[in-house]
């Protein structure tokens, strides 16, 4: 989806970058479309213009508002984890700088991710960012991420880029039954869960070790 005529002076250097940083979380992921998803996205394009030459670094970035990018592993262990399908559609908790959804649209399709900023300023910049590069069908909204988004719900999945005491009542009430959720849990020590909803709406829980995200703001 990323347009390769957009290319700056240094986009080789990038393409280079991306390449290994592609390489170094090879040996975390399983699914091949995951590693082709990540050598997609510009990932350079999603940092400020004072950090691009740290942009295929293996670790978190500011981005302003007290926000991080997160480190490409983790984007990459949680789309593996997530195994979303094309055409399924999921639901982002936290867009932060859009990176992550971008991601994810490479591997359903860029129609099919819904995503809630709770800040307004970086809501508005990862919309302008995704049409910019060609992920312009990525919906993008400004709210509460515990409320969801009701009105393109239900979801196949949905998983948040920030943590949370736990998985809010609204969100798992958009996932279909069947349908998976990740979400790094925890206040002061944080676990990534992954989760199965049940017919009954309960969920069927399994942890995949420690973390540290921003926490969850509203």
């Amino acid at each position: 989806m990323f347009d390769i005529n957009r290319s700056d002076d240094h986009d080789s250097d990038y393409e280079a970058a991306r390449r290994r940083m592609v390489e170094t979380v090879a040996p975390r992921v399983d699914d091949e479309r995951v590693l082709e998803a990540l050598e997609s996205v510009p990932r350079h394009e999603f940092v400020p213009p004072d950090r691009r030459d740290s942009a295929y670094a293996d670790r978190p970035l500011p981005i302003g508002d007290g926000q991080t990018i997160s480190a490409p592993h983790m984007v990459a262990i949680m789309a593996d984890l997530l195994e979303p399908d094309s055409g399924d559609e999921v639901l982002e908790i936290g867009t932060g700088c859009g990176y992550h959804a971008a991601v994810t649209a490479e591997l359903v399709g860029d129609e099919n991710v819904s995503t809630v900023e709770y800040s307004g300023r970086l809501a508005g910049q990862a919309r302008d960012q995704l049409a910019e590069i060609g992920y312009d069908e990525i919906a993008v909204r400004v709210g509460d991420g515990r409320e969801g988004w009701p009105d393109r719900a239900p979801y196949d999945a949905a998983y948040f880029t920030c943590a949370a005491a736990e998985f809010p009542d609204s969100v798992v009430g958009q996932v279909r039954t069947g349908g998976q959720l990740l979400a790094p849990i925890g206040a002061g020590h944080q676990t990534l869960v992954e989760a199965t909803k049940r017919a009954d709406g309960s969920l069927e829980r399994r942890t995949h070790g420690g973390v540290r995200f921003v926490r969850m703001r509203g």
